[in-house]
């Protein structure tokens, strides 16, 4: 493999994001392919005995194993880490492992997370019911008050946990305040971002530590492949991550790797345009729904904040209806154009119920504990003419009586 400019960082550290979007990382082989290679392999054949001794010992460059390294997944690791301004980057193979592996690669027993209580379901249940089966301590807060943060760090606490804007409540977290308090406790901050992604905004540029992915959604952007990746200073991913991944191996397959490095190349132009559809779309439903929830909205009470931390506000907003559960699904029903699904970051716009679905198996309690209301609806909108989305829309609110 030929590493091309794509891979000097004295040259791509002067690249603008989108650039980097669509070059950042590149290899090519002999054959000086434009589009990056797939390289299908588990394993690798070496010249000698000593060669392979050599890589084994860390002593040489070059692959050894696809648990290890991949030469696609190298490039897509490669292209995150210049987009999200990281020094490193490691895939995974799918959202929930890198969030697994970015917390427990490193916490141990007795130590102490504070985490948003508002999150993804599975998020959620990483904070209450994983962690707590390995003696690690954690604390739920209301992500929101920046006072909360200092209230709840205790002398163990050693991860604050947390994602902006939160899904599917749109919660706001401070990040230069949040991250700035637990640098000066010796805090790791972990942020997922994957409802904005490094298009949208960095969570680095405030301060965080580490950040980590869903590359399922928007960096893929056509809801093919599943995958994810964990952000960091080189340090840290090799000594703290890596350790644990090689050990375990959450490992992306080098063929969902390549489908998300073509989905990087648009993803500027996508998460620019969704962004633009959905505010358009969240105008028009705020004035029929008795509840919205879109940080691009000047009602939403951390719109501020939003306009400091974003380059634009996602593709995702929610709503809620008085009339729970019922009415939510009846509106859901009636949708012609709009599909019910419950992913997010498709170029199709989405809608789904998540009290029925991605957070349906924290229970009741935690999903009040968490905002996520009987009659809430997340929708995630897409590359449709938002008119189209508008109208359908338009028919299905009055179709339950809105």
């Amino acid at each position: 493999m030929k590493k091309t400019t794509g891979t000097d960082r004295s040259i791509t550290s002067k690249w603008r994001p989108a650039t980097q979007a669509v070059r950042g990382g590149t290899w090519r082989s002999e054959h000086g392919e434009t589009s990056e290679a797939l390289f299908l392999t588990s394993g690798y054949c070496y010249d000698d005995a000593e060669t392979v001794a050599a890589r084994f010992a860390g002593e040489q460059e070059g692959m050894t194993y696809s648990r290890l390294q991949n030469p696609t997944v190298a490039m897509l690791e490669e292209r995150i880490a210049l987009m999200e301004g990281a020094e490193a980057c490691r895939a995974q193979a799918t959202g929930m492992a890198a969030m697994t592996t970015a917390l427990l690669c490193q916490l141990k027993v007795g130590d102490h997370v504070v985490a948003a209580k508002a999150a993804f379901g599975s998020c959620r249940w990483l904070v209450d019911s994983l962690l707590p089966k390995f003696g690690i301590e954690t604390t739920t807060i209301d992500a929101r008050i920046n006072g909360a943060w200092e209230e709840a760090i205790r002398p163990n606490t050693k991860v604050f946990f947390f994602e902006t804007p939160a899904n599917p409540t749109m919660d706001i977290v401070d990040m230069a305040y949040v991250c700035g308090l637990a640098r000066a406790h010796g805090i790791t901050t972990v942020v997922d971002n994957a409802f904005a992604t490094s298009a949208l905004q960095r969570p680095l540029d405030f301060g965080a530590d580490v950040v980590a992915y869903s590359a399922t959604k928007l960096m893929d952007g056509q809801g093919r492949v599943l995958a994810g990746a964990v952000c960091g200073t080189q340090q840290w991913i090799d000594e703290v991550l890596l350790p644990f991944q090689r050990n375990t191996g959450p490992n992306i397959a080098p063929f969902n790797a390549w489908v998300v490095l073509k989905g990087l190349e648009t993803l500027d132009m996508r998460a620019t345009r969704q962004s633009e559809n959905a505010l358009k779309v969240g105008q028009f439903v705020e004035g029929r729904v008795p509840r919205i929830l879109h940080p691009g909205l000047a009602s939403h009470p951390q719109h501020e904040l939003a306009k400091k931390q974003m380059k634009a506000f996602g593709p995702i907003f929610s709503f809620i209806l008085d009339g729970g559960r019922e009415q939510a699904m009846a509106l859901l029903n009636a949708l012609e154009l709009v599909d019910i699904s419950n992913n997010i970051g498709d170029s199709r716009s989405l809608m789904t119920h998540p009290a029925s679905t991605t957070h349906h198996g924290v229970g009741p309690e935690t999903r009040a504990d968490m905002g996520v209301e009987e009659g809430m609806l997340r929708i995630n909108i897409g590359l449709e003419d938002p008119d189209d989305v508008i109208a359908d829309l338009d028919q299905a609110l009055t179709s339950v009586g809105l």
